[in-house]
């Protein structure tokens, strides 16, 4: 779907960490794990950015979080954690089929930005009934009200530094039982250690679900 859609909120999440949550356009539909690309003008030009959706599902409304790099952030990361009510957007997608599908267990591993697809996709596994774990590698704890909701309702939940080993994380959350589907959401070196960690605790990273932000 190729289409526009209104902001409605920004709200900080975490340090340099925003979500943003959009009317939903009519006819759009999504799940936890699909991302979409938004885009807009800055100075004459089209930018556009591909981002997860952290919403658990869509109704009148979706949500997607943004991590800033200060350092990195180009124009169009000041332009969304700026944006302010009412602000429209050129939206497509949604895309990728690396989301929650009805799994009985939903062990998802995130670092950065892969925070907002881990929250969705384990509040949505809960809402269904089904069992979530969530492994989040991060010196900065982004969506930290939801995450200690996810963990009251009964989530596995473990929380690490940025340079800490999943290893022992991951092995604690997998069980092994029927139907327990692993998602990974991150940059290049999260997914890979990821891999490596299901692999030593007797998963397949292979039949993981996976989204490498780069």
């Amino acid at each position: 779907m190729d289409t526009t859609a209104t902001v409605e909120s920004v709200e900080s999440v975490g340090p340099d960490t925003y979500a943003l949550r959009f009317t939903a356009p009519e006819g759009f539909a999504a799940e936890p794990g699909q991302f979409v690309k938004l885009g807009t003008e800055i100075d004459g030009e089209s930018v556009a950015r591909f981002y997860t959706l952290s919403s658990p599902r869509v109704g009148e409304a979706f949500e997607v979080t943004v991590g800033i790099d200060p350092d990195e952030g180009g124009d169009f990361s000041a332009f969304l954690s700026d944006a302010e009510a009412g602000t429209e957007m050129t939206l497509s997608g949604p895309f990728g089929d690396q989301h929650y599908d009805g799994e009985p267990r939903a062990v998802v591993i995130a670092g950065g930005p892969g925070v907002g697809p881990a929250v969705a996709i384990a509040e949505r596994a809960l809402d269904e009934g089904a069992e979530a774990a969530v492994v989040y590698r991060d010196d900065d704890v982004a969506h930290a009200d939801r995450i200690d909701a996810l963990r009251e309702r009964g989530a596995a939940v473990r929380l690490l530094d940025a340079d800490e080993p999943l290893t022992d994380a991951v092995a604690d959350v997998l069980t092994g039982t029927t139907g327990e589907t692993v998602f990974v959401y991150g940059f290049a070196d999260l997914v890979a250690d990821a891999e490596t960690a299901v692999d030593a605790a007797g998963g397949d990273a292979d039949a993981a679900k996976v989204e490498n932000f780069g």
